[in-house]
């Protein structure tokens, strides 16, 4: 397919915003049911998924899968900070953290074999 375009990681990343969004949506509307308040929630989260999906759909068209489908792991990092602010309940604890580490790690190493594998191929058809 070729190289990944910048819009299409920024599309990405946006969506990665908009998983959290919803997933909030849902923690709060089932907390929220069986008011009112709770199924509007509950539906906002499933229109913001659909919306997503929409958007992951043209992201992917830019890019390739096996970089841009690991970004998404970017929301759990979204969901275990923005939890604690939003729900007093959910807080983060030194295993959390390490969790949060280690999906950046995995990400950044997902990034830098792409990087040097687009730089390998392209040293490869330069001495052809």
């Amino acid at each position: 397919m070729g190289e990944t375009k910048t819009w299409s990681i920024i599309l990405i990343i946006f969506l990665t915003f908009l998983v959290t969004a919803a997933q909030i949506c849902y923690k709060s509307g089932i907390n929220n049911l069986p008011e009112l308040s709770g199924f509007i929630l509950l539906i906002a989260g499933m229109v913001i998924y659909l919306s997503g999906a929409v958007i992951m759909i043209i992201a992917f068209r830019g890019g390739e899968l096996s970089i841009l489908y690991p970004l998404l792991a970017l929301s759990y990092i979204w969901v275990c900070i923005i939890s604690p602010i939003v729900f007093r309940t959910d807080s983060m604890n030194p295993v959390k953290w390490a969790g949060v580490f280690i999906i950046i790690l995995g990400i950044s190493a997902i990034g830098i074999g792409s990087r040097l594998q687009a730089a390998g191929i392209r040293r490869t058809e330069a001495n052809k």
